[in-house]
């Protein structure tokens, strides 16, 4: 409690001298996935977005094992309690995702994935073996809709037997389910919820659309765009208009008066349907207090360089592990900045507003 008090204290009074370290080190081990999902930019092939570039606009493809062996070498020794975040884009068809595991297993660091489980099955041995501290899958509904967004007709089967797979290798292997609520799955989330029933997970998340529209895009970058530029994001084949907001607010309140055997969670919670509405046609409206992210997370890519938080931030340059050490970069003058930035502009920048990191 005093520690968090004390974080919190910093991040308000003195965000350009953080004296903590960081939470995760989120690494996108690759630019290549293997599903193409309708509310996602590399799915759609919007490729001009920052949430694209920031996922696949770097080279290598894989990125190269002496390197991921050099960032775990960099967290042991000096940030040895973050986790390592296997998060983009498609950490279980990464080359070197055995090798890696495995090292980080030697040198004592946390381990998580989060994957769309399509090649789970082929892959569990390999994480419960490197002792995989946490896997969170990403599904987005019953077997029906899932498929149609996903773009596969046997992708939700496919995740079933890897996360079958897992709990009988491990039936005590940490699990969690995610969710992306869209236009398409509104009135199957109960469903998508009772199909899990007997599986022993940790946690179903449902999380809100994270989008950024044009216009809330240009407003933005009329402040702000020659520091932090701002691109619209995840809303190539998104139409908010068609989200029937009715049925979701009765889904959400019929889902939170249940009890299930697992923890179910929304980002963000939201305790209205009039706040639902506003966080879908409302997207200009800050709703979250501030970024903690920026004061936890950073994300190196296949190449080595680094951004803010993760793949949904600004495509700023903190530096490069192949120049600079984690813990320079950290503390690099651009992050400082940024931090500084959002502090002072009440904790979030206008293309922050529907961002996860805001909640």
């Amino acid at each position: 409690m005093i520690t968090k008090l004390l974080k919190s204290a910093n991040k308000k009074l003195l965000p350009k001298d953080y004296l903590f370290s960081p939470d995760w080190i989120v690494l996108g081990v690759n630019n290549v996935c293997n599903l193409h999902c309708k509310m996602c930019d590399v799915g759609t092939k919007t490729i001009e977005t920052n949430f694209a570039q920031n996922l696949i606009g770097t080279h290598p493809i894989n990125m190269p094992l002496d390197l991921i062996k050099k960032i775990i070498d960099q967290t042991a020794l000096f940030y040895p309690k973050a986790k390592l975040g296997y998060a983009f884009t498609e950490p279980l068809v990464y080359r070197y995702l055995e090798d890696s595991l495995n090292y980080a297993k030697e040198k004592n660091i946390k381990t998580t994935i989060t994957t769309n489980a399509l090649t789970l099955k082929q892959n569990a041995k390999k994480l419960i073996d490197a002792n995989l501290n946490e896997l969170y899958i990403s599904l987005d509904g019953p077997q029906d809709i899932h498929n149609e967004i996903r773009g596969h007709k046997k992708s939700f089967q496919k995740a079933v037997e890897g996360i079958e797979e897992i709990f009988r290798l491990n039936p005590k292997q940490s699990v969690s389910v995610f969710c992306v609520i869209t236009e398409w799955n509104i009135g199957y989330l109960k469903e998508f919820i009772a199909f899990f029933k007997d599986f022993p997970l940790k946690e179903i998340g449902f999380m809100h659309t994270n989008f950024t529209p044009q216009s809330v895009a240009d407003n933005h970058n009329i402040i702000w765009g020659n520091k932090y530029k701002a691109t619209a994001s995840n809303i190539e084949e998104i139409t908010i208009d068609n989200y029937d907001l009715d049925l979701l607010w009765s889904e959400i309140k019929a889902i939170k008066q249940n009890q299930y055997s697992y923890n179910i969670s929304f980002s963000p919670e939201i305790d209205s349907k009039e706040k639902l509405v506003e966080f879908y046609h409302n997207p200009e409206k800050i709703i979250g207090k501030r970024c903690n992210d920026i004061f936890s997370n950073i994300m190196i890519k296949s190449d080595g360089s680094v951004i803010p938080s993760h793949g949904r931030c600004y495509n700023l340059n903190l530096g490069n592990i192949y120049d600079r050490s984690l813990k320079q970069i950290w503390n690099t003058k651009t992050l400082k900045q940024l931090r500084s930035d959002m502090i002072k502009n009440n904790g979030l920048l206008p293309a922050c507003s529907r961002c996860c990191s805001a909640f």
